[in-house]
């Protein structure tokens, strides 16, 4: 192990705040982030965060010190699906951001807020 990641290895939690702490693609495999629970049909649920994964970037702005929370999936719930009516309602709003106020209809993509109308009316109303 390398002395960066070997930085990095606390799984009792004594150097980080009382949180396991792992190097990058060390985790246990029970330990999974929100977009890995997410790509399994699963939520973290009332559970807290139960880990973290620390790793050295130079990307992104600023380097530093990353951080990704980890949540162990033996106790992540199921995620909840959308009622019919709450679907009908999200149809319902999405519509209406695709309306344009000015000449009524649905131009297929969401309006910009800084127009107010669709594009074709922004330029009618710009000559």
């Amino acid at each position: 192990m390398s002395r960066i990641r070997a930085a990095f290895w606390d799984p009792a939690g004594d150097r980080y705040g009382g949180m396991p702490t792992y190097p990058w693609r060390m985790a246990p495999p029970h330990l999974l982030t929100l977009r890995q629970l997410t790509a399994e049909g699963l939520r973290p649920g009332s559970q807290g965060v139960q880990a973290q994964v620390l790793w050295r970037s130079r990307h992104h702005g600023t380097p530093g010190v990353r951080a990704a929370y980890l949540y162990d999936v033996r106790f992540a719930l199921p995620k909840r699906t959308a009622t019919a009516r709450q679907r009908a309602a999200l149809g319902k709003a999405n519509a209406a951001r695709r309306t344009c106020p000015e000449c009524d209809r649905d131009v297929g993509y969401v309006l910009p807020r800084h127009l107010g109308t669709c594009l074709d009316c922004a330029e009618e109303m710009a000559a």
